[in-house]
Protein backbone atom coordinates (compact mmCIF):
# COMPACT_ATOMS: atom_id res chain seq x y z
CA UNK A 1 0.00 0.00 0.00
CA UNK A 2 1.35 3.15 -0.69
CA UNK A 3 2.15 5.56 2.55
CA UNK A 4 0.28 8.28 3.79
CA UNK A 5 1.82 11.33 2.75
CA UNK A 6 4.04 13.62 4.82
CA UNK A 7 3.33 17.21 5.40
CA UNK A 8 7.48 17.55 6.72
CA UNK A 9 10.28 15.76 6.21
CA UNK A 10 13.73 17.02 6.26
CA UNK A 11 16.05 16.31 2.39
CA UNK A 12 18.89 14.10 1.85
CA UNK A 13 16.95 11.52 4.74
CA UNK A 14 16.12 7.99 4.02
CA UNK A 15 12.58 8.83 5.03
CA UNK A 16 12.62 12.06 2.28
CA UNK A 17 13.46 9.33 -0.04
CA UNK A 18 10.76 6.56 0.99
CA UNK A 19 8.05 8.51 1.88
CA UNK A 20 6.14 11.25 0.09
CA UNK A 21 6.11 14.90 0.91
CA UNK A 22 3.34 17.01 0.44
CA UNK A 23 1.96 19.91 2.00
CA UNK A 24 -1.33 20.81 2.43
CA UNK A 25 -0.86 24.54 1.38
CA UNK A 26 -0.24 23.42 -2.18
CA UNK A 27 -3.52 22.34 -2.85
CA UNK A 28 -4.70 26.04 -3.87
CA UNK A 29 -8.36 27.18 -5.22
CA UNK A 30 -7.89 26.21 -8.82
CA UNK A 31 -4.78 24.32 -8.93
CA UNK A 32 -1.41 23.34 -7.56
CA UNK A 33 1.79 24.99 -6.33
CA UNK A 34 4.42 23.60 -4.08
CA UNK A 35 8.14 24.86 -3.82
CA UNK A 36 9.81 21.58 -5.03
CA UNK A 37 12.10 19.40 -2.58
CA UNK A 38 10.62 21.53 0.21
CA UNK A 39 6.69 21.43 0.30
CA UNK A 40 6.80 18.79 -2.18
CA UNK A 41 9.06 15.69 -3.59
CA UNK A 42 8.88 13.45 -6.56
CA UNK A 43 7.02 11.00 -4.48
CA UNK A 44 4.46 13.40 -3.18
CA UNK A 45 4.31 14.33 -7.16
CA UNK A 46 3.47 10.47 -7.82
CA UNK A 47 1.15 10.22 -4.61
CA UNK A 48 -0.41 13.73 -6.51
CA UNK A 49 -1.08 11.56 -9.73
CA UNK A 50 -2.58 8.64 -8.41
CA UNK A 51 -4.90 11.01 -6.34
CA UNK A 52 -5.72 12.90 -9.76
CA UNK A 53 -6.53 9.05 -11.75
CA UNK A 54 -8.52 8.15 -8.50
CA UNK A 55 -10.93 11.84 -8.48
CA UNK A 56 -11.14 11.48 -12.02
CA UNK A 57 -13.13 8.06 -11.90
CA UNK A 58 -14.47 8.57 -9.41
CA UNK A 59 -15.84 11.68 -11.20
CA UNK A 60 -17.65 9.13 -13.63
CA UNK A 61 -14.84 10.62 -16.44
CA UNK A 62 -13.82 8.68 -19.31
CA UNK A 63 -9.66 8.15 -17.40
CA UNK A 64 -7.65 9.44 -20.31
CA UNK A 65 -5.71 12.94 -19.75
CA UNK A 66 -2.85 14.99 -21.68
CA UNK A 67 -0.11 15.95 -19.98
CA UNK A 68 2.62 18.62 -20.96
CA UNK A 69 5.49 20.29 -19.42
CA UNK A 70 6.79 23.78 -19.34
CA UNK A 71 10.80 24.46 -19.93
CA UNK A 72 12.08 24.82 -15.55
CA UNK A 73 15.19 22.36 -15.33
CA UNK A 74 13.20 19.72 -13.15
CA UNK A 75 9.62 20.14 -14.73
CA UNK A 76 9.90 17.07 -16.95
CA UNK A 77 11.01 15.16 -14.01
CA UNK A 78 8.40 16.12 -11.80
CA UNK A 79 5.71 15.53 -14.84
CA UNK A 80 6.97 11.67 -15.38
CA UNK A 81 6.82 11.29 -11.44
CA UNK A 82 3.26 12.46 -11.76
CA UNK A 83 2.60 10.09 -15.44
CA UNK A 84 3.66 6.97 -12.97
CA UNK A 85 1.35 8.04 -10.42
CA UNK A 86 -1.71 8.60 -13.30
CA UNK A 87 -0.35 5.37 -14.69
CA UNK A 88 -0.90 3.56 -11.69
CA UNK A 89 -4.37 4.37 -10.87
CA UNK A 90 -5.66 3.70 -14.52
CA UNK A 91 -5.40 6.78 -16.98
CA UNK A 92 -4.29 6.48 -20.53
CA UNK A 93 -1.64 9.26 -20.64
CA UNK A 94 -1.30 11.70 -24.25
CA UNK A 95 2.09 13.12 -23.38
CA UNK A 96 2.59 16.27 -25.38
CA UNK A 97 6.15 17.32 -23.98
CA UNK A 98 7.49 20.55 -23.90
CA UNK A 99 4.96 22.56 -24.10
CA UNK A 100 2.99 26.18 -23.10
CA UNK A 101 -0.15 25.58 -21.39
CA UNK A 102 -2.90 26.49 -23.89
CA UNK A 103 -1.02 23.66 -26.36
CA UNK A 104 -2.24 21.31 -23.53
CA UNK A 105 -5.96 22.81 -23.27
CA UNK A 106 -6.07 22.32 -27.11
CA UNK A 107 -5.21 18.90 -26.98
CA UNK A 108 -8.08 18.18 -24.98
CA UNK A 109 -9.79 19.01 -28.39
CA UNK A 110 -7.72 18.10 -30.96
CA UNK A 111 -6.62 14.37 -28.89
CA UNK A 112 -10.44 13.85 -28.27
CA UNK A 113 -9.37 13.24 -24.55
CA UNK A 114 -11.40 14.61 -21.44
CA UNK A 115 -8.66 15.44 -18.71
CA UNK A 116 -5.65 17.90 -19.01
CA UNK A 117 -2.98 18.15 -16.27
CA UNK A 118 -0.13 20.76 -17.28
CA UNK A 119 2.86 20.68 -15.21
CA UNK A 120 3.92 24.25 -14.71
CA UNK A 121 4.41 26.94 -11.81
CA UNK A 122 3.59 29.28 -14.58
CA UNK A 123 5.39 32.84 -13.91
CA UNK A 124 6.41 31.80 -10.31
CA UNK A 125 9.94 31.92 -8.97
CA UNK A 126 12.59 28.99 -9.74
CA UNK A 127 12.22 26.73 -7.16
CA UNK A 128 8.41 26.09 -7.80
CA UNK A 129 6.23 23.61 -9.79
CA UNK A 130 2.33 23.13 -9.98
CA UNK A 131 0.09 21.32 -12.01
CA UNK A 132 -3.12 22.67 -13.76
CA UNK A 133 -5.97 20.32 -13.73
CA UNK A 134 -8.41 19.70 -15.60
CA UNK A 135 -12.16 16.91 -16.52
CA UNK A 136 -14.52 18.82 -18.40
CA UNK A 137 -12.83 20.84 -20.99
CA UNK A 138 -12.35 23.86 -21.55
CA UNK A 139 -12.65 24.36 -17.88
CA UNK A 140 -9.83 23.19 -15.51
CA UNK A 141 -10.80 22.58 -11.43
CA UNK A 142 -11.77 25.08 -8.78
CA UNK A 143 -12.07 24.68 -4.98
CA UNK A 144 -14.65 21.28 -5.49
CA UNK A 145 -12.62 19.55 -7.09
CA UNK A 146 -9.49 20.78 -5.29
CA UNK A 147 -10.60 19.89 -2.51
CA UNK A 148 -11.57 16.80 -3.39
CA UNK A 149 -8.07 16.09 -4.67
CA UNK A 150 -6.70 17.22 -1.04
CA UNK A 151 -8.29 14.21 0.98
CA UNK A 152 -7.69 11.42 -1.47
CA UNK A 153 -4.11 12.40 -1.70
CA UNK A 154 -3.32 13.47 1.92
CA UNK A 155 -5.62 10.38 3.11
CA UNK A 156 -3.84 8.58 0.42
CA UNK A 157 -7.54 6.91 -0.55
CA UNK A 158 -6.26 5.92 -3.79
CA UNK A 159 -8.22 3.24 -6.37
CA UNK A 160 -4.92 1.60 -8.76
CA UNK A 161 -5.52 -0.20 -11.14
CA UNK A 162 -3.55 -0.82 -14.53
CA UNK A 163 -2.76 2.23 -17.25
CA UNK A 164 -0.92 2.83 -20.36
CA UNK A 165 0.93 5.75 -22.01
CA UNK A 166 1.86 7.23 -25.35
CA UNK A 167 3.90 10.08 -26.39
CA UNK A 168 2.55 12.48 -28.94
CA UNK A 169 4.89 13.59 -31.41
CA UNK A 170 5.11 17.02 -32.95
CA UNK A 171 2.21 18.38 -30.81
CA UNK A 172 3.14 22.09 -30.72
CA UNK A 173 3.31 21.75 -34.79
CA UNK A 174 -0.32 21.00 -34.67
CA UNK A 175 -1.10 23.87 -32.43
CA UNK A 176 0.54 26.14 -34.05
CA UNK A 177 -1.34 25.40 -37.64
CA UNK A 178 -4.59 26.12 -36.25
CA UNK A 179 -4.43 29.05 -34.76
CA UNK A 180 -3.18 30.22 -37.82
CA UNK A 181 -5.33 28.16 -39.87
CA UNK A 182 -6.47 32.02 -40.54
CA UNK A 183 -6.24 34.97 -42.99
CA UNK A 184 -2.66 36.90 -42.76
CA UNK A 185 -3.27 40.37 -41.54
CA UNK A 186 -3.59 43.07 -44.12
CA UNK A 187 -1.68 45.53 -42.48
CA UNK A 188 2.27 45.42 -42.02
CA UNK A 189 2.95 44.96 -38.04
CA UNK A 190 6.45 45.24 -36.22
CA UNK A 191 6.03 43.24 -33.33
CA UNK A 192 7.97 43.29 -30.26
CA UNK A 193 7.76 39.20 -29.19
CA UNK A 194 8.64 39.49 -25.36
CA UNK A 195 8.98 36.32 -23.25
CA UNK A 196 11.30 36.34 -20.28
CA UNK A 197 13.52 33.30 -21.10
CA UNK A 198 10.34 31.09 -20.36
CA UNK A 199 8.40 28.62 -22.40
CA UNK A 200 6.81 30.11 -24.88
CA UNK A 201 10.09 31.56 -26.28
CA UNK A 202 9.76 28.43 -28.59
CA UNK A 203 6.46 29.55 -29.80
CA UNK A 204 5.49 32.81 -29.82
CA UNK A 205 7.23 34.27 -32.44
CA UNK A 206 6.62 31.72 -35.08
CA UNK A 207 2.86 32.13 -34.65
CA UNK A 208 3.26 35.89 -34.94
CA UNK A 209 5.65 35.13 -37.96
CA UNK A 210 2.98 32.60 -39.89
CA UNK A 211 0.21 35.51 -39.60
CA UNK A 212 2.02 38.06 -41.66
CA UNK A 213 4.29 40.38 -38.60
CA UNK A 214 7.43 41.37 -38.51
CA UNK A 215 8.84 40.01 -35.29
CA UNK A 216 11.45 41.35 -33.40
CA UNK A 217 12.48 38.88 -30.43
CA UNK A 218 13.05 39.69 -26.78
CA UNK A 219 14.32 37.03 -24.71
CA UNK A 220 13.11 34.48 -26.65
CA UNK A 221 15.97 31.78 -25.48
CA UNK A 222 14.88 29.45 -23.43
CA UNK A 223 16.58 29.95 -20.04
CA UNK A 224 14.68 27.99 -16.92
CA UNK A 225 17.13 30.75 -14.93
CA UNK A 226 15.09 33.41 -16.09
CA UNK A 227 18.23 35.59 -15.91
CA UNK A 228 16.77 38.86 -16.72
CA UNK A 229 13.47 38.87 -14.66
CA UNK A 230 10.78 36.47 -14.38
CA UNK A 231 8.41 35.99 -17.71
CA UNK A 232 5.64 37.69 -15.72
CA UNK A 233 3.42 39.96 -17.71
CA UNK A 234 2.42 41.96 -14.35
CA UNK A 235 6.14 42.72 -13.75
CA UNK A 236 6.73 46.06 -14.16
CA UNK A 237 10.65 44.81 -15.37
CA UNK A 238 9.65 42.61 -17.79
CA UNK A 239 7.15 45.77 -18.77
CA UNK A 240 9.95 48.03 -18.90
CA UNK A 241 12.13 45.64 -21.20
CA UNK A 242 9.35 45.39 -23.48
CA UNK A 243 8.56 49.51 -23.36
CA UNK A 244 12.66 49.60 -24.56
CA UNK A 245 12.46 47.10 -27.19
CA UNK A 246 9.34 48.84 -28.93
CA UNK A 247 11.20 52.09 -28.64
CA UNK A 248 14.74 51.37 -29.85
CA UNK A 249 12.53 49.24 -32.70
CA UNK A 250 10.16 51.70 -33.66
CA UNK A 251 7.75 48.74 -33.51
CA UNK A 252 3.90 48.99 -33.25
CA UNK A 253 3.38 47.25 -30.13
CA UNK A 254 5.23 44.42 -27.64
CA UNK A 255 3.24 41.52 -27.10
CA UNK A 256 5.03 40.04 -23.60
CA UNK A 257 3.79 36.17 -22.95
CA UNK A 258 4.40 34.59 -18.96
CA UNK A 259 6.12 31.51 -18.24
CA UNK A 260 3.22 28.99 -19.92
CA UNK A 261 1.75 31.35 -22.26
CA UNK A 262 -1.59 31.45 -20.88
CA UNK A 263 -1.31 35.18 -20.52
CA UNK A 264 -0.11 38.22 -22.60
CA UNK A 265 0.74 41.45 -21.38
CA UNK A 266 0.61 44.99 -23.63
CA UNK A 267 3.15 48.04 -24.62
CA UNK A 268 1.91 50.33 -27.22
CA UNK A 269 4.15 52.24 -29.98
CA UNK A 270 4.78 54.99 -27.78
CA UNK A 271 6.54 52.81 -24.93
CA UNK A 272 3.50 53.05 -22.78
CA UNK A 273 2.61 50.30 -20.11
CA UNK A 274 -1.35 48.94 -20.88
CA UNK A 275 -2.46 46.85 -17.79
CA UNK A 276 -4.48 44.34 -19.45
CA UNK A 277 -7.70 45.60 -17.90
CA UNK A 278 -7.60 48.13 -20.00
CA UNK A 279 -6.24 46.44 -22.78
CA UNK A 280 -9.46 43.92 -22.54
CA UNK A 281 -12.06 47.24 -22.61
CA UNK A 282 -10.00 48.09 -25.84
CA UNK A 283 -10.75 44.47 -27.24
CA UNK A 284 -14.35 44.63 -25.94
CA UNK A 285 -15.09 47.42 -27.70
CA UNK A 286 -13.34 46.30 -31.02
CA UNK A 287 -15.52 42.19 -30.69
CA UNK A 288 -18.47 44.50 -29.11
CA UNK A 289 -18.61 46.16 -32.69
CA UNK A 290 -18.74 42.76 -34.82
CA UNK A 291 -21.81 41.30 -32.24
CA UNK A 292 -23.58 43.50 -30.28
CA UNK A 293 -25.08 43.02 -27.23
CA UNK A 294 -22.60 40.75 -26.19
CA UNK A 295 -21.61 39.72 -22.58
CA UNK A 296 -18.48 40.07 -20.84
CA UNK A 297 -16.90 38.36 -17.73
CA UNK A 298 -14.29 40.34 -16.22
CA UNK A 299 -12.65 40.18 -12.69
CA UNK A 300 -12.73 42.08 -9.94
CA UNK A 301 -8.56 43.52 -10.07
CA UNK A 302 -9.85 45.11 -13.56
CA UNK A 303 -10.86 48.96 -13.74
CA UNK A 304 -14.04 50.34 -13.65
CA UNK A 305 -14.10 51.50 -17.48
CA UNK A 306 -15.81 48.11 -18.26
CA UNK A 307 -19.34 49.60 -16.21
CA UNK A 308 -18.50 53.25 -17.40
CA UNK A 309 -17.02 53.42 -20.82
CA UNK A 310 -19.67 55.13 -23.84
CA UNK A 311 -18.76 52.96 -26.29
CA UNK A 312 -19.53 49.16 -24.56
CA UNK A 313 -22.78 51.14 -23.62
CA UNK A 314 -23.72 52.36 -26.84
CA UNK A 315 -22.64 48.74 -28.42
CA UNK A 316 -25.12 46.91 -25.77
CA UNK A 317 -22.14 45.66 -23.68
CA UNK A 318 -23.52 43.56 -20.46
CA UNK A 319 -20.24 42.93 -17.85
CA UNK A 320 -20.49 40.81 -14.78
CA UNK A 321 -17.16 41.32 -12.69
CA UNK A 322 -16.45 38.02 -10.77
CA UNK A 323 -13.76 36.19 -8.94
CA UNK A 324 -10.04 36.84 -9.84
CA UNK A 325 -8.43 32.88 -11.34
CA UNK A 326 -8.32 31.26 -14.32
CA UNK A 327 -10.75 28.41 -12.82
CA UNK A 328 -13.55 30.81 -11.83
CA UNK A 329 -13.54 33.12 -15.49
CA UNK A 330 -13.56 30.17 -17.52
CA UNK A 331 -16.15 28.99 -15.68
CA UNK A 332 -18.04 31.99 -15.46
CA UNK A 333 -17.63 32.63 -19.30
CA UNK A 334 -18.90 29.35 -19.85
CA UNK A 335 -22.21 29.71 -17.81
CA UNK A 336 -23.04 32.92 -19.52
CA UNK A 337 -22.06 32.15 -22.99
CA UNK A 338 -19.70 35.22 -22.77
CA UNK A 339 -17.74 36.25 -25.80
CA UNK A 340 -15.18 36.91 -23.58
CA UNK A 341 -13.30 37.03 -20.18
CA UNK A 342 -10.87 39.33 -18.98
CA UNK A 343 -8.23 39.00 -16.27
CA UNK A 344 -6.30 41.92 -14.98
CA UNK A 345 -3.30 39.25 -14.65
CA UNK A 346 -3.62 38.78 -18.96
CA UNK A 347 -5.45 36.13 -18.78
CA UNK A 348 -8.10 35.93 -21.35
CA UNK A 349 -10.57 33.34 -22.53
CA UNK A 350 -12.13 33.92 -26.17
CA UNK A 351 -15.17 31.79 -26.59
CA UNK A 352 -16.68 31.12 -29.79
CA UNK A 353 -16.26 32.49 -32.61
CA UNK A 354 -12.93 33.77 -31.42
CA UNK A 355 -11.67 30.42 -29.15
CA UNK A 356 -12.57 27.23 -27.90
CA UNK A 357 -13.14 29.37 -24.15
CA UNK A 358 -9.88 28.43 -22.53
CA UNK A 359 -7.09 31.29 -21.52
CA UNK A 360 -4.37 31.13 -24.31
CA UNK A 361 -1.91 33.86 -24.20
CA UNK A 362 -1.44 33.14 -28.36
CA UNK A 363 -5.04 33.83 -29.24
CA UNK A 364 -5.45 36.98 -27.28
CA UNK A 365 -1.42 38.12 -29.08
CA UNK A 366 -3.37 37.53 -32.31
CA UNK A 367 -6.79 39.52 -31.25
CA UNK A 368 -4.93 42.26 -30.49
CA UNK A 369 -3.29 41.65 -34.26
CA UNK A 370 -6.61 41.55 -35.46
CA UNK A 371 -7.88 44.89 -33.83
CA UNK A 372 -4.78 46.82 -34.79
CA UNK A 373 -5.90 45.30 -38.77
CA UNK A 374 -9.38 46.89 -38.14
CA UNK A 375 -8.43 50.53 -37.64
CA UNK A 376 -5.78 50.63 -40.06
CA UNK A 377 -5.00 54.34 -39.25
CA UNK A 378 -5.25 54.51 -35.37
CA UNK A 379 -2.08 53.12 -33.82
CA UNK A 380 -2.20 51.36 -30.24
CA UNK A 381 -1.44 54.80 -28.14
CA UNK A 382 -4.61 55.87 -30.43
CA UNK A 383 -6.79 53.19 -29.16
CA UNK A 384 -5.34 53.79 -26.40
CA UNK A 385 -6.00 57.46 -25.56
CA UNK A 386 -9.59 56.56 -26.81
CA UNK A 387 -10.24 54.88 -23.53
CA UNK A 388 -11.53 57.49 -21.06
CA UNK A 389 -8.73 58.50 -18.32
CA UNK A 390 -8.43 56.89 -15.49
CA UNK A 391 -5.52 56.09 -12.77
CA UNK A 392 -4.39 52.55 -12.19
CA UNK A 393 -1.64 50.67 -10.36
CA UNK A 394 0.03 47.41 -11.57
CA UNK A 395 -1.06 44.03 -9.26
CA UNK A 396 1.09 44.72 -5.60
CA UNK A 397 1.47 41.94 -3.57
CA UNK A 398 2.51 42.11 0.32
CA UNK A 399 3.83 38.88 1.13
CA UNK A 400 1.54 36.82 3.52
CA UNK A 401 1.71 32.82 4.68
CA UNK A 402 -0.73 30.64 2.99
CA UNK A 403 -2.14 30.05 6.74
CA UNK A 404 -2.84 33.35 7.76
CA UNK A 405 -3.96 35.36 4.62
CA UNK A 406 -7.50 33.84 4.04
CA UNK A 407 -8.11 34.92 8.01
CA UNK A 408 -6.87 37.90 7.58
CA UNK A 409 -8.84 38.75 4.04
CA UNK A 410 -12.06 37.60 5.90
CA UNK A 411 -11.01 40.43 8.77
CA UNK A 412 -10.36 43.02 6.59
CA UNK A 413 -13.72 42.62 4.52
CA UNK A 414 -15.76 42.19 7.75
CA UNK A 415 -13.82 45.93 8.41
CA UNK A 416 -15.11 47.69 5.31
CA UNK A 417 -18.45 45.91 5.64
CA UNK A 418 -18.58 47.63 8.99
CA UNK A 419 -17.89 50.80 8.06
CA UNK A 420 -19.92 51.55 5.23
CA UNK A 421 -23.11 49.97 7.67
CA UNK A 422 -21.80 52.64 10.03
CA UNK A 423 -21.52 55.39 7.45
CA UNK A 424 -18.00 55.94 7.84
CA UNK A 425 -15.76 57.47 5.72
CA UNK A 426 -13.04 56.16 3.93
CA UNK A 427 -10.14 57.44 2.37
CA UNK A 428 -11.80 60.81 2.40
CA UNK A 429 -15.75 60.03 1.24
CA UNK A 430 -18.29 57.83 1.96
CA UNK A 431 -18.21 54.54 0.70
CA UNK A 432 -20.50 54.43 -2.21
CA UNK A 433 -20.03 50.29 -3.32
CA UNK A 434 -18.50 46.93 -1.83
CA UNK A 435 -18.13 43.96 -4.15
CA UNK A 436 -17.12 40.94 -1.88
CA UNK A 437 -16.99 37.85 -4.39
CA UNK A 438 -13.67 37.54 -4.39
CA UNK A 439 -11.92 39.85 -1.43
CA UNK A 440 -13.08 43.30 -0.80
CA UNK A 441 -13.36 45.60 -3.49
CA UNK A 442 -14.60 49.53 -2.16
CA UNK A 443 -15.63 52.11 -4.02
CA UNK A 444 -15.86 56.06 -2.52
CA UNK A 445 -17.95 57.85 -3.51
CA UNK A 446 -16.02 59.70 -6.81
CA UNK A 447 -15.18 56.25 -8.58
CA UNK A 448 -11.95 55.79 -6.73
CA UNK A 449 -11.57 52.39 -5.38
CA UNK A 450 -9.40 50.13 -3.89
CA UNK A 451 -9.33 46.01 -4.04
CA UNK A 452 -7.59 43.37 -1.27
CA UNK A 453 -7.84 39.79 -1.88
CA UNK A 454 -5.78 36.62 -0.67
CA UNK A 455 -3.93 35.46 -3.79
CA UNK A 456 -4.41 31.68 -4.97
CA UNK A 457 -1.51 30.47 -6.49
CA UNK A 458 1.59 32.24 -3.53
CA UNK A 459 1.70 32.91 -0.06
CA UNK A 460 0.62 36.57 -0.53
CA UNK A 461 -2.16 39.05 -0.57
CA UNK A 462 -3.28 40.81 -3.62
CA UNK A 463 -3.67 44.87 -3.51
CA UNK A 464 -4.88 46.91 -6.72
CA UNK A 465 -6.21 50.71 -6.87
CA UNK A 466 -7.62 53.13 -9.57
CA UNK A 467 -8.76 56.24 -9.61
CA UNK A 468 -10.92 57.87 -12.33
CA UNK A 469 -10.18 61.13 -11.12
CA UNK A 470 -6.39 61.67 -10.41
CA UNK A 471 -3.22 60.24 -10.23
CA UNK A 472 -3.13 61.48 -6.93
CA UNK A 473 -6.41 60.04 -5.62
CA UNK A 474 -5.16 56.56 -6.90
CA UNK A 475 -1.70 57.35 -4.15
CA UNK A 476 -4.13 58.47 -1.39
CA UNK A 477 -6.83 55.06 -1.97
CA UNK A 478 -3.34 52.94 -1.50
CA UNK A 479 -2.11 54.94 1.05
CA UNK A 480 -5.26 53.87 2.78
CA UNK A 481 -5.72 50.69 1.81
CA UNK A 482 -2.05 49.80 2.87
CA UNK A 483 -2.65 51.82 6.33
CA UNK A 484 -5.97 49.03 7.09
CA UNK A 485 -3.44 46.38 6.18
CA UNK A 486 -0.75 47.68 8.47
CA UNK A 487 -2.84 46.65 11.70
CA UNK A 488 -2.25 42.83 10.79
CA UNK A 489 1.42 42.41 11.64
CA UNK A 490 1.69 38.99 9.47
CA UNK A 491 1.03 41.26 6.38
CA UNK A 492 4.58 41.55 5.07
CA UNK A 493 6.39 43.89 2.36
CA UNK A 494 5.16 44.21 -0.91
CA UNK A 495 6.47 42.96 -4.30
CA UNK A 496 6.63 46.09 -5.68
CA UNK A 497 4.47 49.47 -5.22
CA UNK A 498 3.57 52.53 -7.01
Amino acid sequence: MFPIPKSVLTPNTYAYESSPLVKPTGFREYDARWLLEKEINLMGIQALGMGLGTLIKEMGVKPEIVTGHDFRSYSASVKMALVSGLMAAGCKVHDIGLCITPMAYFAQFDLDVPCVAMVTASHNDNGWTGVKMGANRPLTFGPTEMTRLKDIVLGAQFKLSPGSYVFVENFPDRYIADVTNRPKLKRKLKVVAACGNGTAGAFAPRVLEAIGCEVVPLDCDLDHTFPRYNPNTEDMKMLHAMRDAVLVNNADVALGFDGDGDRCGVVDNEGEEIFADKVGVMLARDMSSLHKNSTFVVDVKSTGLFLTDPVLKANGVKVDYWKTGHSYIKRRVNELGAVAGFEKSGHFFFNKPFGRGYDDGMIFALAVCDMLDRNPGKSMADLRKALPKTWGSPTMAPHCADEKKYGIVDSVVKHFEKMKKDGQHFCGQPIRDLVTVNGVRVTVEDGTWGLVRASSNKPELVVVVESPVSDARMREMFKSVDAVLRTYPDVGEYNQTI
